[in-house]
């Protein structure tokens, strides 16, 4: 056990991170074992407008939770992949457009059952007495009322009151 696993729910944010790394890896294999050339980074924006297939840039951050410069990043990835192609919104010169290109949608094609099947076997592995995934959804409702540097304030402020 190293430094960082014992220091507990202090290194939660490295932890996380390594999980994240070690899903992101195996999920690479799983794509290269099925003769897939796919970023698994690439999923948030692909799965988006596999379902919502025009968006502008701001709605896909706003669907995957993503900054707006990172949305960017992963978009000119993309496009120079030739998965994304983007075009001016008619109605607003300003805003651009995103939609999957006939090589993205064919991509997602043979990506839906290598999608069924990292899905079951995420399913497998979080399937624990503390279920990762509703653990993943309960802090996050609880970062949305209230963020860790605000709760951070408040536990110090009242430390402060003793």
């Amino acid at each position: 056990m190293g430094i960082i696993d014992e220091a507990g729910i202090l290194a939660l944010a490295t932890r996380l991170q390594r999980l994240s790394d070690m899903m992101r890896k195996d999920g690479l294999q799983i794509y290269k074992d099925h003769g897939i050339a796919f970023e698994p980074k690439w999923f948030p924006v692909i799965y988006t407008l596999h379902h919502k297939p025009l968006l502008g840039v701001v709605e896909i951050a706003t669907e995957i939770g993503y900054t707006h410069p990172s949305t960017i990043s992963l978009l000119k990835e993309l496009e120079k992949e030739k998965l994304v192609r983007s075009k001016k919104d008619k109605t607003d010169e300003r805003k651009r457009l995103i939609q999957l290109t006939e090589k993205g949608q064919s991509l997602v094609e043979q990506m839906k059952p290598i999608w069924e099947l990292i899905g079951k076997a995420i399913t497998d592995l979080t399937n624990t007495r503390n279920n990762l995934m509703q653990a993943v959804i309960e802090v996050e409702e609880q970062l949305k009322q209230k963020g860790m540097a605000a709760r951070a304030a408040s536990i110090h402020l009242q430390a402060r009151k003793k």
